[in-house]
């Protein structure tokens, strides 16, 4: 099969704590935080869901406790139970002492972050301040890049489609008034946000000029009440697996610096030349952020670690 139609190869990097340390090691990294990759439970019958989350959050836990203070972890929900057994299993995995939040894509329960029947989670989630890490999955239709799009291979959807996918969730989310409803409902978005810093004052704009929130007199009696400036700076934590010093300053000026976190993206973009050691996948985000912030040392700090020190509670030596 031509190397542009695979898909990746599954390799140790997926499974073993030891090549994730290992790899750790030649980074330079202290800590990493582990997941499920996607589709993470999603798939699983309703009945099923909830015992799986359960050994799986548990055995995360414990992978964790043996890694002698280098691995932590976000826990996985059972997005295709029922309301009251995904609320039990947030309460559950809030309780084990390694994991830091849940990953959660962009689904939800099927309809999509700004389901009403999510409220429930999210109220849980606020609950026991469960911080949640919200990933791409899915893409676009891959019709919307053409018909010659194989031609590039996993370009096109890896760098357009998972952005653009992750951009019209989170916005959806906060259209639909997840924020309003949940004040305090702490989320954190891969790849520094997608397009959303970028595209934050068009949105607003378009919010503010929509006839649909509107009264006859043109008063605002719809939409999001809190603005989307206010929503970033205070709910949301951007990752900066973005691969560009441009994107990172957009990042940081939109949530600041303070919310912004270095990110390897392990397993992903490894290396292509047989027996390379060091990524540059992960060179070049450490990099971006350096090139982010000159003169800043004590943003660059941050953002490759003081942040998520912070954020996770990780005592910095």
């Amino acid at each position: 099969m031509p190397a542009g139609q695979r898909g990746r190869p599954i390799d140790a990097a997926y499974s073993s704590t030891d090549d994730i340390i290992q790899f750790m090691n030649a980074h330079k990294l202290r800590i990493s935080i582990l997941s499920l990759a996607n589709p993470w439970l999603d798939f699983l019958p309703a009945a099923e869901g909830p015992e799986w989350a359960q050994r799986i959050n548990t055995e995360l836990d414990e992978i964790c406790a043996r890694s002698k203070g280098r691995l932590l972890a976000f826990g996985a929900l059972p997005l295709s139970a029922s309301g009251q057994d995904i609320c039990d299993s947030i309460r559950t995995l809030s309780k084990l002492r390694h994991l830091r939040g849940i990953i959660m894509g962009t689904s939800g329960l099927g309809q999509g972050l700004d389901d009403p029947d999510l409220d429930t989670v999210y109220g849980a989630l606020q609950n026991t301040q469960t911080l949640v890490f919200l990933h791409p999955h899915y893409g676009l239709p891959s019709s919307v890049f053409g018909p010659r799009a194989s031609e590039s291979g996993h370009v096109l959807p890896l760098s357009l489609g998972f952005p653009l996918e992750t951009t019209i969730a989170f916005t959806r989310m906060f259209l639909s008034g997840v924020f309003d409803r949940f004040p305090q409902l702490q989320i954190l978005i891969a790849h520094a946000g997608a397009t959303v810093p970028f595209l934050s004052g068009r949105i607003m704009s378009c919010v503010e000029h929509e006839r649909h929130y509107c009264d006859e007199a043109g008063i605002r009696n719809g939409g999001p009440q809190r603005s989307l400036p206010e929503v970033m700076a205070s709910n949301v934590w951007l990752d900066a697996v973005v691969y560009s010093s441009t994107a990172v300053k957009a990042a940081a000026e939109v949530v600041g610096k303070k919310r912004v976190m270095f990110g390897s993206d392990h397993p992903f973009f490894p290396p292509l030349q047989p027996g390379a050691q060091v990524w540059k996948s992960v060179q070049t985000n450490v990099e971006a952020i350096q090139a982010a912030f000159p003169g800043d040392e004590e943003a660059v700090t941050d953002v490759l670690g003081g942040n998520a020190a912070r954020l996770f509670n990780i005592p910095i030596e």
